[in-house]
């Protein structure tokens, strides 16, 4: 068997059950023309997906492999056509991740969510937003949306994420809003989200509005803590959480400031006084009960491991830009990448029991000593 055979048929082995006939019944394949096999249908795509190849040289490759003899049309149509297959194939690889977790020892789940922007090439190339969640300390994804950036119920919001009990749910200032605070609050899980100063609104015991700024001057001293009881008001009910922070060192608020300044000067806008002030501390509010402050801003900090994901994503699977101009092939490309992740993801998971053969040990006969 060839390195290529032999590497298609461990990456086979990752797919979820029943793959093949997830296609027929999802209405990628309603007959195989011009494919010898399903198998070579998903092994085109993901050549095309996965490697980064034209339609065009896509199908030139097919060819001298003797897999099909298609065009490079027939091909975008396929893709096409195979949307929905890959997503469901990327959920179904989700649901293994969830039910596999990873060195998760603590009886609470802690993932951090976020979104990330995809364009298409072009000054009038569309966007898609891709909303993603990954656990702690595994960093496997267990969550995933692909949406457009315009339009209802494309913004950033935790209403969009599937929240279980008792998980945390750790977030950037993007998505801190009462009623996606309130949203993972009544599936009753925890949220430790960073603050947006110009949009957070909350209240004292005795129902009085709380001034952010006059508590955060006292914070005179880098490094210095300081956290207070505060109550929000959802649509629904009223629930309590803390507000903690911490002052920046110097070398950083100065690196904030220019930061303001620069967008401030890029988009020809004013930024108001009160702006350069909350810049010189770390703000974050959550709904944990126990935790020192120390503590719950060390959690904080862990939000970074999803932009490295990110980082990985667009560098090694290649997901900055979409090379499409419509909407299913663009999902159908994004959906592919993503299933490419998740396979990685996969691998690693069960790496360890993968023999230099390529075979799962535990599939393998024992061999008896010799006597």
């Amino acid at each position: 068997m060839s390195i290529a055979k032999e590497s298609w048929k461990v990456l086979t082995s990752l797919f979820p059950a029943g793959w093949q006939q997830i296609a027929w019944q999802s209405g990628a394949v309603e007959r195989l023309r011009g494919f010898p096999s399903i198998d070579v249908l998903l092994r085109t795509l993901m050549l095309h997906v996965a490697r980064g190849y034209s339609l065009r040289e896509t199908v030139v490759r097919a060819k001298l492999a003797n897999w099909t003899d298609i065009s490079d049309v027939a091909l975008l149509k396929r893709l096409r056509n195979s949307e929905e297959w890959l997503r469901l194939l990327c959920i179904e690889l989700l649901r293994e991740n969830v039910v596999h977790p990873l060195e998760e020892t603590s009886s609470r789940t802690m993932r951090i969510v976020d979104g990330t922007i995809v364009r298409e090439p072009g000054k009038t190339g569309s966007q898609w937003r891709i909303l993603y969640s990954i656990r702690l300390p595994s960093l496997v994804c267990d969550f995933f949306e692909v949406t457009a950036t315009i339009g209802e119920g494309s913004g950033e919001s935790l209403n969009r994420l599937s929240v279980g009990p008792h998980e945390l749910i750790l977030a950037d200032a993007g998505y801190c809003s009462i009623a996606g605070i309130e949203y993972v609050w009544q599936h009753g899980a925890d949220v430790l989200v960073r603050v947006n100063p110009q949009s957070f609104v909350a209240y004292s015991a005795y129902g009085r509005r709380i001034s952010l700024l006059p508590r955060l001057r006292t914070l005179s001293k880098v490094g210095q803590l300081g956290e207070w009881p505060v109550v929000l008001h959802g649509q629904g009910s009223a629930f309590a959480g803390r507000l903690c922070a911490v002052r920046k060192s110097d070398c950083a608020i100065q690196k904030a400031h220019r930061r303001l300044l620069r967008r401030a000067s890029k988009k020809q806008m004013v930024t108001r006084p009160g702006t350069f002030e909350f810049a010189k501390y770390v703000i974050v509010f959550t709904t944990l009960a126990n935790g020192s402050t120390a503590e719950v801003l060390e959690s904080y900090r862990m939000r970074w491991q999803i932009e490295l994901v990110f980082k990985r994503l667009k560098s090694l699977a290649q997901l900055g830009h979409v090379p499409k101009h419509d909407d299913r092939s663009a999902r159908a490309w994004l959906f592919g990448k993503l299933l490419v992740t998740l396979l990685a993801q996969k691998l690693i998971r069960i790496g360890r029991d993968i023999s230099p053969s390529g075979c799962s040990l535990s599939m393998r006969r024992t061999v008896q000593p010799f006597a």
